[in-house]
């Protein structure tokens, strides 16, 4: 069972889940990060990682974000992968502790990593 980047992340995409995952399944859109559920190993250590705890195991995501499932399986396939930690957005701070952040989604691919 894959694990899942859930709506915290949006508008702050702080990687260092990325920097300590031992396959390259985390991949960066320009609002957000998703995991490749083929890749990923399900070995956990990008939860505590995580500064806004959005990452979860599947089985565990919140019902009010069932939908990042399906969502971290598209982009996976359509963002590029990261493998380091590098810089979060530049509204990291301001965004997180916002809840309801689902219309600051974008589909667009990262173009700063």
């Amino acid at each position: 069972m894959a694990f899942i980047v859930c709506e915290p992340c949006i508008k702050c995409r702080y990687t260092e889940c990325a920097g300590v995952c031992p396959v390259t399944c985390f991949h960066a859109g320009e609002t957000m990060l998703v995991i490749d559920p083929d890749e990923c190993i399900d070995c956990g250590v990008c939860v505590n990682e995580c500064p806004v705890h959005a990452i979860y195991s599947e089985d565990e995501v919140p019902a009010k974000w069932q939908d990042y499932i399906e969502l971290n399986t598209r982009f996976a396939k359509e963002w590029p992968a990261i493998e380091e930690s590098g810089e979060p957005l530049d509204t990291a701070e301001e965004f997180r502790y916002v809840k309801d952040k689902r219309a600051d989604f974008s589909p667009n691919p990262t173009e700063d990593i």
